[in-house]
C-alpha cells in the first residue's frame, strides 16, 4: 500500500497523503512491538528485557494508538469540508497542508503518550496482556481515566463528523432538480426561458459568433487557471468513495479495539476486576490485527486504489488475457 501511494503520482492528493501517513505508523508499529510481544510469549509470559526498553515499547504502543484517532478524526473533519465546501477544500488542502495537519496529529500523539514517561501514570509489563503497556489503574489513583476519556472523546467526536457528512448528503439529495425550460429559436436567435443557457451552450459547442455570452465571461479564463469551483458529480462520488473508506477504517479501529478498551474500562471502575485470560488475549490480538486490516478495507472500499494497483503492478495480480488488435472489414 505504501509503495502504491509513493510511486504512483495520480494518488498524490490530500486524502492519500493522510492513508500514507496512517500505513507507514502501522508498519513501524507492527516493526517495533509485535517481536516483544512475541518474545514474552515464548518466555512464559515474562519480559526478558531491561525496564527502559520496556518503558520505550509501550510508550510507542500508546503513540501510535493515540496516532490513529487523532489521524481519523483530523481525516473526518476534511472529508466533511471535501463535501460541504468543496470550494475552500480545494483550494486549501494542499501538501504544505496536509504535512501540517500530519505534524499537529504526531504533536498531540507524543503530548498524551509522554507523561507516563515522568510517572504521571505507569508504562510497565502487564503479565496478562503479555506486552509492555499503559498500566491501567483504578479510579481513586486517577491518573488513567484521562488517557481512557480523551481516546473515547476522539472515536466519538469523529463518529459525529461522519453522522453529519451523511446528514448533508441526505439533504441535498432530498433537493429537486432544475426544471429546464426549453427557449425558443428564431433563426438563431433565442428568446424567452432559458434563452440565455441555450446561447451558452451554442458557443461552447462552436456555433457561436462573436463575443463570449455574458453567462460564461471568466469561466473560461478560470477553468484555464484550473479554478475549478462546483463539485461536480463524478468528483462528489469520487469524494464520497473517499469518505465512506476512511469512515470503515474508523468503524474498524473501534471494532479492534473496543474489547481491549472495555477491559480497561473494567479495570479502571471496578476495583479488581476479573478479567478471563482468554478474552484478555483475543482484546489484544486484535488491537494489532488493526493495523492488517487497514490497506485491505482501502482496497475493498475504493476502487481507484484498486486501478492503479493493477497498473503500477500488473505483475502482483496474476496473468490477465492479452488485449489483442482487430479490424472491422
Amino acid at each position: 500500500m505504501s509503495l502504491l501511494l509513493l510511486k504512483d503520482s495520480s494518488l498524490h492528493k490530500a486524502p492519500y497523503y493522510f492513508l500514507l501517513d496512517l500505513c507507514l505508523a502501522d508498519v513501524v508499529r507492527s516493526a517495533v512491538c509485535f517481536p516483544f510481544v512475541m518474545a514474552s510469549i515464548g518466555g512464559d509470559s515474562t519480559w526478558p528485557y531491561s525496564a527502559l526498553i520496556c518503558k520505550i515499547v509501550a510508550f510507542m504502543s500508546v503513540l501510535f494508538c493515540f496516532h490513529v484517532a487523532f489521524l481519523l478524526f483530523c481525516v473526518s473533519v476534511t472529508r466533511y469540508m471535501a463535501i460541504a465546501h468543496h470550494r475552500f477544500y480545494y483550494k486549501r488542502m494542499n501538501l504544505c497542508t496536509c504535512v501540517a495537519v500530519i505534524c499537529m496529529v504526531w504533536t498531540l500523539s507524543v503530548a498524551m503518550a509522554f507523561p507516563p514517561v515522568f510517572d504521571v501514570g505507569t508504562y510497565k509489563f502487564i503479565s496478562e496482556e503479555e506486552q509492555c503497556i499503559f498500566e491501567h489503574r483504578y479510579v481513586k489513583a486517577n491518573d488513567t481515566l484521562g488517557f481512557m476519556l480523551m481516546l473515547a472523546v476522539i472515536v466519538g467526536t469523529t463518529h459525529v463528523v461522519y453522522i453529519k457528512m451523511l446528514c448533508f448528503v441526505y439533504d441535498h439529495r432530498k433537493m429537486k432538480p432544475a426544471q429546464l425550460v426549453p427557449a425558443i429559436s428564431q433563426n438563431w436567435t433565442f428568446h424567452g426561458p432559458g434563452a440565455t443557457g441555450q446561447a451558452a451552450a451554442n458557443w461552447i459547442a462552436g456555433f457561436g459568433r462573436g463575443p463570449t455570452p455574458p453567462t460564461l465571461v471568466g469561466i473560461r479564463q478560470a477553468s484555464h487557471l484550473g479554478n475549478r469551483r462546483l463539485l461536480v458529480l463524478d468528483e462528489f462520488k469520487m469524494e464520497k468513495r473517499i469518505g465512506k473508506m476512511y469512515y470503515m477504517i474508523t468503524l474498524t479501529f473501534l471494532i479492534l479495539w473496543a474489547p481491549y478498551i472495555s477491559a480497561c474500562y473494567l479495570r479502571i471502575f471496578v476495583r479488581g476486576a476479573p478479567v478471563p485470560q482468554l478474552y484478555l488475549t483475543a482484546a489484544v490480538w486484535m488491537s494489532f490485527a488493526q493495523a492488517g486490516a487497514n490497506p485491505i478495507i482501502s482496497f475493498l472500499f475504493n476502487k481507484e486504489l484498486r486501478v492503479r494497483l493493477r497498473a503500477c503492478f500488473p505483475c502482483c495480480l496474476g496473468t490477465q488475457t492479452p488485449m489483442e488488435p482487430y479490424c472491422v472489414i
